[in-house]
C-alpha cells in the first residue's frame, strides 16, 4: 500500500478524496461499496461504515474513521479546505453535498488509474491464475462438445459453471455466447436461440481471482462453414497474430490497432471490424490502456491488455479471437493458451 500511496502523492497538488471503490481497493486493499480515502501529504484517512469497520481497522498505514451509513454526510461534516476529487467517479449529488459543507473541491482526472495501468508482480500473479482457470474452462468446454441443439443461454451457464468449478471467485462479466446470425453482433446477450449445424459460435468469458480479471474469446464451428465465414476466420487469425507482434513498450494504441486493422481491410473485411483491438484488464475488466484508433495511450512494460480483432458479417455470423497479454520489454507474455485453430464442435 505505502508504495502505491507514495507514487500517488507525487502527482497531487492538494489532498485527494478517492471515492471510486476500485481505486480505494487498489490503494489500501479494502473491498467496500461504501468507502473513501483521503490521501494527504503525511497521512491517509479511510472512511467507511460499521459493516466494513473490522476489516478497515486491520489495514496498516491508514487512520480509520468510522462513518455513518450515509458516507457523504460524514465527509461533509469532517472535511474542510481545498480537496481534489475524482471527477469521473463522484456523482453530482455527492459533489453538491460536499460543496454545501464548505469544502473547496478541485476536479482531478485519472490520477489513480494512471498508476493502475502498470501491474506489479502480485497483480500479475492473480491475473495469470485467472487466465489459467479460463484456459482450463475453455478446454473442458471444447472436450464436452455437443453444441448443436443447445441454447446460447444453456452454453453460457455451462461455461460459468466451468469457471467456478476451476476456482474462479466469480465471472469477470456475464459469459457471452452467440451463434449464427447473433454472432454478427459483437456483444449480443445469450438467448434461447439453439445452435445449428454449419455456423460459428462465439464464446467470450473470464473469471476473477483476488479481484483481478481475465478475458478470453474463441470462435467455434459446428461443422463445415460457408466459404466466406471460413475465409473470415483465417483473416481474423492472421490479423490477431500480427497484432500480437505489435504489442510492445512504446507502441501506441492506434499503432497496435492498425497492425490488425490493416490486414483485415486489405482482405476486404474492413467494414466488418467496427470496434477497437483491445483494452486493459485488471481490477476492472475494461480499463486503460486502450488499443484503438482514438486511443491516446502508449504501451509500457507491465500493461495487461486484450488483443481481440473481430469480423462480423450481418445475418451470417461472426468471428472474434482474443488473447490476454502482458506487455514485456521483449516478447509479449501471452496468458491465453487455448488453441486458436478453428475447433469444430458438432
Amino acid at each position: 500500500m505505502s508504495r502505491r500511496v507514495d507514487r500517488l502523492r507525487t502527482k497531487l497538488e492538494e489532498p485527494l478524496l478517492v471515492s471510486d471503490p476500485v481505486n480505494v481497493r487498489y490503494l489500501c486493499g479494502l473491498d467496500s461499496s461504501n468507502a473513501a480515502l483521503l490521501v494527504e501529504p503525511e497521512r491517509v484517512q479511510l472512511f467507511t461504515d460499521y459493516r466494513y469497520a473490522e476489516g478497515a481497522r486491520t489495514i496498516e498505514g491508514v487512520e480509520f474513521v468510522e462513518a455513518k451509513r450515509d458516507l457523504y454526510q460524514t465527509l461533509s461534516e469532517l472535511l474542510s479546505g481545498r480537496i481534489g476529487f475524482e471527477a469521473q467517479s463522484l456523482t453530482f449529488e455527492q459533489y453538491s453535498r460536499l460543496h454545501a459543507g464548505g469544502i473547496e473541491l478541485e476536479p482531478r482526472y485519472g490520477l489513480v488509474e494512471e498508476l493502475r495501468v502498470v501491474k506489479d508482480e502480485a497483480e500479475l500473479a492473480a491475473i495469470r491464475q485467472a487466465a489459467e482457470i479460463t484456459n482450463r474452462a475453455f478446454e473442458r468446454f471444447a472436450e464436452e462438445g455437443d453444441l448443436v441443439g443447445r441454447s446460447e443461454r444453456e452454453l453460457a451457464w455451462r461455461m460459468e459453471q466451468l469457471l467456478r468449478e476451476g476456482d474462479g471467485e466469480s465471472v469477470s462479466f456475464p459469459v457471452h455466447v452467440s451463434s449464427g446470425p447473433n454472432a454478427a453482433k459483437p456483444h449480443s446477450h445469450p438467448g434461447d436461440r439453439r445452435i445449428e449445424t454449419g455456423e460459428t459460435v462465439l464464446v467470450d468469458a473470464g473469471c476473477v481471482v483476488d479481484g483481478y480479471c481475465s478475458d478470453c474469446t474463441r470462435t467455434f464451428a459446428t461443422g463445415a462453414l460457408p466459404d466466406e465465414l471460413r475465409r473470415a476466420y483465417a483473416v481474423c487469425l492472421d490479423a490477431q497474430l500480427a497484432a500480437l507482434t505489435a504489442v510492445r513498450p512504446g507502441a501506441t494504441g492506434p499503432g497496435a490497432d492498425s497492425a490488425a486493422r490493416d490486414r483485415i481491410e486489405a482482405a476486404g473485411f474492413g467494414d466488418a471490424f467496427g470496434h477497437g483491438l483491445g483494452h486493459g484488464v485488471g481490477l476492472r475488466i475494461h480499463e486503460d490502456p486502450r488499443l484503438a484508433q482514438e486511443s491516446r495511450h502508449t504501451l509500457a512494460a507491465g500493461n495487461v491488455v486484450t488483443v481481440e480483432p473481430g469480423i462480423y458479417l450481418s445475418g451470417r455470423g461472426g468471428i472474434r479471437i482474443e488473447d490476454l497479454v502482458v506487455v514485456r520489454d521483449g516478447e509479449p507474455e501471452v496468458l491465453t493458451s487455448f488453441t486458436k485453430d478453428l475447433v469444430v464442435l458438432d
